[in-house]
This record gives structure tokens, sequence and C-alpha cells, in this order.
């Protein structure tokens, strides 16, 4: 069976195959991340999602996303921490439980801000790790953002505790006994430094800032890309504990450098490129796998979606895969990554690359069309004059306010790959059956259009040819990924071929004599199928054409012999026939007669018993005469009369086991009476041997 499923897999894999090289298509955030929030992150009966940490981003992630937090859904929520923040706890928890209540809007009646303040403001001063500072720093951050009147002593000091742990290439060290630095380190640090300048009670020393904003410049010196333009940060010479991979790494340098140009009073040196790589680098990653990689994804590009460098602005396409035939109209959408809405631009189509990356000659740069109802950019294609085929489009996107082309990140040229789909026509199509000379040819017209089947004979000193042409719908000559053509025995062997193209046609000759070993000189009737699949061709062909009637000679003694076909799956697996029982043959008995005369002997010493009691009369002389005894007796007498109407019972209805249960019942109790019964007369008749 396995067999026959590769060529109706062959179609699916030729388009997957082609989708795959073409590389992903990034898409701003859509309901597919909004539902994965849900799978990710499943709260308990309390509210919570396990640790603090945890419970902080599942809620960061949903009050990004916009899902539903309201405090009365996570009430239980609110009191844990409440009672947190009320108890000596780190500053990582209390960090993260300041968060949980901004997020929530919990109810702050009975929390001491004061207490919390003080003590975090110790431990800044008592701090000797960047974690440390991070955390304490960002707390006090969270507390004045719910309107708190928080100053933070000593912020040059702070402030130049966190970069004396830089190093000169723009990364951090954990704490000053640390050998080693780190990329993630420095998204941290970055973002305590923000967190100091926001709470400083005056401006902090600018040449301290200018410093930093360097140090930022030489991080993203380091930074790592792709050829799309798809740019990422990533450790170097970190012990392995330590690493955090290209995704949390990115994140935290994307997250530290947004809030440091928030705080900042001139804009950083980086390039709206830049912003715009790592945006796509975001994207691109699709779902990630994991809940904390998810939280990852979504904090940073919310630090994106609103930042004081560049905007990056997202151009994408609804639809990649685009049909000639029904004249779809290609379509762009640019958007921020959070798929907001994108200030006016122009966007222009400037190159049309074929896969070997040469330019479409017939084409000429083309600004599309905006549709303000829908929000879209488009394109007519059919009077672009561009055949079926796989393309790499280049387009550029450009701010029509001069003012806010600094705010926004397009890109210079952004390559999209589509496919353009059309209707490929079959011509010339026809097989035929020569002899070997060629001196005589019976040609057969194919019409694949049609469910017509033709059927052939031939021998073993004859050829077939089979040949057809494929034409695009601007009328050239088409190339299909895939052409196969399968002859099938009546035995279940398989053989496939593969036609050769020659001046815009294919052609298969097959010159049986040559093939017989290869045919393993099995004669008979062969099926004939033929399968023609691109990517871009809409009517993929997989269908059979006919059959043919091969005479070829007797296999030789050395021949080799066919392969043995798999075993259908079903036929070992699937359901077996129904078993149907046949049972053996009741033997033969007497006839009726005869049996119910043996039944009338085997009662007749019944009867005579019977009249003889009543012709000589029943003696009860011994029979026992006190209450007790002549209860025992009676029911003695009463079971012996059970146990016969048990065996009438067992003779005309009931089974064997039945029998015997019950039988086993009466045993006791007859045993039991009769012994009673027994004991009464022989004292009875002791005491009258004595009398």
């Amino acid at each position: 069976m396995a067999k026959p499923l590769v060529l109706h897999l062959l179609l699916l894999l030729i388009c997957g195959s082609a989708l795959l090289s073409s590389g992903s298509v990034i898409h701003p955030i859509s309901d597919a991340h909004r539902s994965a929030a849900t799978e990710f992150f499943v709260p308990a009966a309390d509210g919570s999602f396990g640790s603090l940490e945890e419970t902080y981003e599942a809620l960061r992630t949903f009050q990004i996303l916009g899902l539903d937090r309201s405090s009365a859904k996570f009430e239980g929520t609110c009191k844990t921490v409440s009672e947190k923040l009320s108890s000596p706890t780190t500053t990582k928890d209390l960090y993260h439980a300041l968060k949980i209540t901004a997020i929530l809007g919990c109810r702050t009646e009975s929390i001491e801000f004061d207490g919390i303040t003080s003590r975090l403001q110790t431990a800044v001063k008592d701090a000797s790790s960047l974690l440390e500072l991070y955390y304490s720093l960002g707390g006090l951050l969270t507390v004045k953002e719910q309107g708190k009147d928080v100053i933070l002593s000593d912020a040059d000091g702070t402030f130049q505790a966190i970069k004396a742990l830089s190093q000169s290439d723009g990364r951090w060290r954990y704490d000053k006994d640390s050998t080693g630095s780190s990329a993630f380190a420095a998204g941290i640090a970055l973002e305590a430094l923000a967190s100091v300048v926001s709470l400083a009670g005056s401006d902090i020393d600018q040449s301290k800032i200018a410093v930093v904003r360097k140090d930022i410049t030489k991080l993203f010196d380091r930074i790592k890309h792709y050829d799309d333009g798809t740019l990422y940060f990533d450790e170097k010479n970190v012990d392995p504990d330590q690493y955090k991979g290209p995704l949390a790494t990115s994140a935290s340098i994307t997250s530290g450098v947004t809030a440091f140009a928030a705080v900042s009073s001139e804009k950083l040196n980086i390039g709206g490129e830049k912003i715009l790589g790592l945006a796509k680098f975001f994207l691109s990653i699709g779902i990630p796998g994991t809940a904390k990689d998810f939280f990852y994804q979504i904090n940073s590009l919310a630090s994106l979606e609103n930042n004081r460098i560049s905007i990056p602005l997202v151009l994408s396409l609804p639809a990649t895969v685009l049909s000639l035939t029904a004249k779809d109209q290609l379509k762009v959408e640019v958007t921020t990554v959070f798929g907001s809405h994108a200030p006016s631009l122009a966007v222009s189509l400037l190159k049309v690359l074929t896969p070997d990356s040469k330019e479409v000659t017939s084409f000429e740069k083309k600004e599309l069309e905006y549709d303000p109802e829908n929000r879209i950019h488009f394109l007519d294609l059919s009077p672009l004059k561009i055949d079926v085929g796989k393309y790499s489009l280049i387009f550029k996107v450009s701010v029509n306010d001069p003012e806010g082309a600094d705010l926004y990140a397009t890109g210079d040229q952004i390559i999209v790959t589509a496919f353009l789909t059309g209707f490929i026509k079959v011509d010339k199509a026809e097989i035929a059956v020569s002899d070997s000379d060629a001196a005589s040819e019976s040609v057969q017209k194919l019409d694949l259009s049609k469910e017509s089947l033709i059927s052939l004979s031939a021998n073993h000193l004859q050829k077939l040819r089979l040949s057809l042409q494929l034409t695009t719908p601007l009328g050239h000559s088409f190339k299909p990924h895939q052409m196969v053509v399968k002859f099938r025995h009546e035995s279940k062997v398989e053989h496939l071929f593969v036609p050769e193209t020659s001046s815009r046609q294919y052609k298969l000759v097959l010159n049986f004599l040559g093939l017989v070993e290869k045919f393993y000189y099995l004669s008979g009737r062969y099926e004939i199928e033929l399968a023609v699949g691109d990517a871009v061709m809409e009517n993929s062909i997989l269908r059979s054409i006919g059959s043919i009637e091969l005479d070829l000679p007797e296999a030789p003694e050395k021949a080799a012999k066919p392969p043995a076909q798999p075993v259908d799956p079903l036929s070992r697996f699937g359901p077996k026939e129904e078993i149907s029982h046949i049972f053996r043959a009741p033997e033969k008995r007497p006839p009726q007669g005869l049996s119910l005369g043996f039944m009338g002997l085997t009662i007749l010493p019944l009867l005579a018993f019977l009249i003889g009691l009543l012709r000589i009369g029943v003696n009860f002389k011994g029979f026992p005469t006190s209450a007790a005894p002549a209860t025992f007796a009676i029911l003695f007498h009463g079971g012996i009369g059970a146990v016969l109407l048990l065996y009438v019972l067992f003779w005309l209805k009931l089974d064997l086991f039945t029998t015997l249960k019950a039988l086993g019942f009466l045993g006791v109790f007859l045993l039991f009476v009769g012994h009673r019964t027994l004991s009464y007369l022989a004292s009875t008749s002791a005491k009258q041997k004595t009398a």
C-alpha cells in the first residue's frame, strides 16, 4: 500500500517543500497569540499561576494582549499578594508582588507603602549584585507609578554602582566577583539604570548618561543577523548555567534599551533598521513552545510597540499564493507589531525577482493603491504580464509625513516571497506503439481534460512513446517540478519513469526489449498513470490514462524475481470476518414411543411402592410424639421430599450448577434435622431396652 501512496502524496509534497523553501512570512500579533496565552497560562482555583514570578508573567501577558484580568476574577491573587507585601520576603518576590498589585488594580488601603519603600531603599544600599539592584529599583519605581512620592537616596552613587559592572564591549557582569560578562545582564542593567533616572530627585549627570549611550552602541555592534534582515542577540563565552538563549537575551536587551531610551533626554544612536530587525526576529518565531519564551516575546514586542527610538512597521501579505486565473490582487498590510494602524504611507513594488535572482524585465516600479476602508494597499497583477511561478517581491515603504519619518522604522527594502498560480494548458498529448525500426507507428491522441482511457498492446520487440506540451497562461513553456509515468502490473508490481524535456516538449520513450529484466519478464496488463505536479500549477494531474497489454518472453532460470509486495495493513490489522460457530450434530435418539414406554417402566416400581403402602398401611408407632422431636422428624421428611422435587426440576429446567448449589444447602439442612431425629429415636430405643 506504501507505493500507491507515493503518487497520491506527490503534489502535497511538492507544494509543501516549495512553501518551506520560501522562508517564514512574518505577521503581527494576532488572535492566535491570544488563544495561545490562555493555553500557556491556566490559573489555579485561587487565581494564581504558580510562583509570584510566574503569576506576574501571566498577568503581564494578559495585560499586553488585552485579555481579562479583572480583580474580581483574581481576588484570591490580590489577597495572597497583600499578605506577601505585609510579611518579610525577598526583593524579588516584593518586586513581583508590587507589579501584580499594579496590573490587577488590587485594593491598597491595607498596604503600608512607606514600610515597603523603606525596605527597598535599604535593599538598594545593601545590594551586592545586579539582580538585587534590579528588583529593588524596579519595586521602588512601581510604588512611584502608583502615585506614591518616592525619591531614591544617593541616585548618583547607585547609578555609578551599576555602571561599575559594565564591560568595554557593552556587556555587564552580574556582580563584582564575576569573571565573565553577559549580554542578558546588559539588558537588566540598562533597565535598572532607567529606574535610577526615574527615581532620582535631581537630574543625573548627563556625562554619565552619555557613557551609557556609548555602551548601548557597542552592544548593538555585537548584534547578529540573518540574510533577510532579521537581527538578534546571543550570549558568547558565558557559563552554561548563565546561558539564556537568543530569545531571552534579545528580549532582555530590547526591554532595557527601550526603557533607557524613555528616560534619556537625547535620542539613542540606533538605526531604525536594527529596531525593525529585532521586531522581525520576535515575530518570525510565531508562537514559542514554552510559557517563559512566550512572555519574553510578548513583553519585548510591547516595548517596541511604542518607544522613543523608532516604532517598527511590519509589512505582511494576507495571502502569499495568488491566482492568475481568479485575477487575485496583490494585497499588502502595513501595521505595527501588534497590528495597530500605521500612519499615512506609500507602498511601492520595486522589483520582481525569479528564484535564481533574475529580475523580471517586463515589470516596472509600481506604487500600490490604498483602500482606506479595509486599510490595505493593493495592486492588480493582470496588467503586469507576470507569468506563473515563485517570485521574490521587493517593496519599499515610505511615510508620507516628513516629520513622522524619524518616528517609524520601515526598512530600506522588504523582500517577500509569493507564488503566482495559474491554469497550465496541456497540448499535443499523444501515446504511440511502434516497431523497433519505427517503420510503423500506431498513434492515439490523449485528452487529459476528459475521463477517456486508451487501450494498447505491444510485445518486447516494440516501443512505446508518450509526449505532451505544457504551456503557461502567457504562452511560455512550463517546466513542472515533477512529472512521473507509472506502470502497474496486475500483480501490483509498479515501475516509475520520468519523461525528458526537449524543445518545449516532454517525451518518454520505452524500448521494451531493453526493459524486459526491469519488468521481471511479467507479461499481462499494465495500468498507465500520469502525474504532473507543481506548486504554481492549479490543474495538477494525477490520473490513469489507460492500459497496455504486454507480451514479454519467458523468464530465464536465473532471472530476478519480482519483489514481494507490501502487505496491506488493513488486511493484517483490520476487522476480521465474523466467526460463525458450528456445533456438533445431535446424536441419534430412539423413537418417541420407545422413550415413553421406558419411562413408564421406570415409574412402575414407584407405583407398586405406593400401592403397597395403601394395602399394608403405614406404621407411625415410632414417630416422635413430643413437640420438638416431632418437628425435626417432619422437617427431615420434608427435606427428603424437597430433594426429590429438586431432582424433578433438574430434569425439567434447572442446569447442573444451580441444582448442585441448591442440593448443597438442602444437604446441610438434612444433616442437621436428620441427626436430631435419629438421636431421639436412638435414645428412645435405648430406654425401651433398659425398661
